[in-house]
């Protein structure tokens, strides 16, 4: 599995929206720690939990 993210990206857990914007903070083969605005630091599986990166223009609440 190739994921198409890298530190810093902005990204969501469709399973689990209210847990807010994340951002990547590490990947490790198939383990990506991500630090969501209202649950803090997780560690996801993207084998068994797909994320969805957010593009700019839809994390910018200008």
């Amino acid at each position: 599995m190739i994921l198409d993210f890298e530190p810093g990206d902005k990204v969501i857990n469709p399973l689990n929206k209210e847990w807010g914007i994340g951002q990547v903070q590490s990947i490790i083969n198939s383990k990506i720690t991500v630090n969501f605005e209202n649950v803090g630091k997780k560690v996801i599986n993207s084998n068994n939990i797909v994320l969805h990166k957010l593009e700019k223009n839809e994390f910018n609440r200008n």
